[in-house]
């Protein structure tokens, strides 16, 4: 390797090394903001009999299922069965999502609630599929109990940039699903 190239190569390293801290700062400012605008604007809701009776009734309705009427429930979701859609976009928990997300001041750009099996419950938006509980959304909440929030990594969506927060739902202390909002991070600035 030539001098020249080391310099080049120690050159890079350094402005990569002085790049990393800030990147790491700016994704540790994202989750923080985003955790306490959750923490101070949502998780006081989540408790409100609308989410809860919604969850423990599909907690009741799947607690039968086998993965393979899991799996079944997920492809009609993917086919695009509408009876299927119209279930969890069009029910009171949908309704109430709704008037939270549209109060929310463009902050919140998506909210779904899922059960204990990680069926979706109700929803504010289209999902790509039914089932979450094989994504780190559930994983993360509802698997890990009560007072879990998980802030994943922010992804470009129509030119904003959307991290998704997800947070578990509880009734008496105990988990019993779990909720993920998209949130624009640049509204909470």
């Amino acid at each position: 390797m030539s001098i020249r190239t080391k310099i080049a190569a120690l050159a890079a390293a350094t402005v990569l090394l002085g790049f990393a801290p800030a990147l790491a700062q700016d994704e540790m400012s994202h989750a923080a903001a985003v955790t306490a605008y959750v923490k101070k604007n949502i998780e006081p809701w989540l408790s409100d009999k609308a989410v809860i009776s919604a969850v423990a009734a599909s907690n009741k309705a799947h607690a039968k299922l086998m993965q393979s009427d899991i799996d079944e429930l997920d492809n009609k979701w993917k086919a695009k069965d509408q009876a299927l859609r119209d279930s969890t976009m069009k029910n009171k928990l949908a309704e109430f999502l709704t008037k939270k997300k549209e109060a929310s001041g463009g902050v919140i750009t998506e909210a779904f609630v899922m059960d204990d099996r990680g069926l979706n419950v109700g929803q504010t938006d289209g999902t790509s599929d039914m089932w979450q509980a094989d994504e780190a959304k559930w994983q993360k909440t509802y698997a890990a109990g009560s007072g879990a929030i998980f802030v994943d990594k922010v992804e470009e969506d129509g030119g904003k940039k959307i991290a998704q927060a997800s947070v578990t739902i509880s009734d008496k202390g105990q988990a019993i699903g779990a909720v993920t909002f998209g949130i624009d991070i640049d509204k909470l600035k």
